[in-house]
């Protein structure tokens, strides 16, 4: 790659359209004004499938401003639509996160776009979906705003009403890191560093299969097994790991979770050193 695109690769931000486009009109948030979140109850279809609680629970939030006021006056829904976005929470889930640490958590955040959204694959039957948004943020002392980029993963359990988010994490993504550093922000680099030259796995790569913004990379093992580790890419240009999956000798895939840094990395220490000094 030369430094040309190398640099676009990174520095530039997201060009992807935004999948939160439900509810556009002011008349279903005005179903829930001045209500508080104990008093909201979600219409059963909001939550049908897992792929409709995201996209709505996203939706919902689209419109959500906790800047703390600016001076064009209202932005979006204002404060209207916290309380029915934190109704897609599992019960168990608020029980750990209350309503006023779920707020404060959005601090600074006038506009959410949710840009992607995949599940995760996972052969035991798990819930589980990668997303990254792209957020409008402004702070007290700034006159302007700025684009933030942030992913994670959503995990969902079935209640009696719906699919409800049970977990989520989020990770605020930077631009500056992976333009100057190294090969952990590549999918290819990573898994030729870890499963190459760290387990020394890696008897032949395979090309790499890419589809938007999901990649997956193949090798053929020194086991005699084949393995393929999917990616997803962000905007920031780093690729993080979702998924691995090996496929022995007659075998179909299953997956798999190799940890390198706890199990190559502490042999390779072990063997200069057996007391692991």
């Amino acid at each position: 790659m030369d430094v040309t695109s190398y640099h676009q690769k990174y520095f530039r931000p997201s060009c992807l359209k935004a999948l939160n486009l439900r509810f556009t009109s002011s008349e279903f948030y005005s179903l829930f004004a001045e209500k508080t979140h104990e008093q909201i109850k979600l219409p059963s279809e909001l939550t049908r499938t897992p792929e409709d609680t995201l996209l709505n629970y996203f939706s919902v939030l689209r419109e959500a401003e906790n800047m703390g006021g600016r001076s064009c006056g209202t932005v979006g829904q204002a404060r209207t639509p916290f309380p029915i976005a934190y109704n897609f929470l599992a019960k168990e889930y608020q029980n750990k996160l209350s309503y006023e640490v779920y707020f404060h958590s959005f601090a600074g955040i006038g506009h959410t776009s949710l840009i992607k959204l995949s599940r995760v694959p996972d052969m035991k039957g798990g819930i589980k979906f990668f997303y990254e948004i792209e957020t409008i943020e402004g702070f007290k002392g700034k006159r302007a705003e700025y684009f933030g980029y942030s992913y994670g993963w959503i995990e969902l359990v079935y209640e009696k009403d719906g699919f409800r988010i049970s977990d989520l994490t989020k990770i605020e993504e930077d631009f500056l890191c992976a333009p100057y550093h190294g090969w952990d922000h590549n999918g290819e680099d990573i898994v030729g560093v870890k499963y190459g030259s760290w387990c020394k796995l890696i008897q032949q790569m395979y090309p790499t299969v890419q589809n938007g913004y999901i990649k997956n990379i193949y090798f053929r093992g020194n086991d005699g097994a084949d393995y393929c580790f999917i990616f997803v890419t962000l905007t920031n240009g780093t690729d993080v790991e979702m998924a691995q999956f090996r496929k022995g000798s007659n075998e179909k895939w299953k997956q798999v979770n190799m940890k390198p840094e706890e199990e190559c990395l502490t042999e390779q220490r072990m063997f200069i050193d057996p007391n692991g000094k």
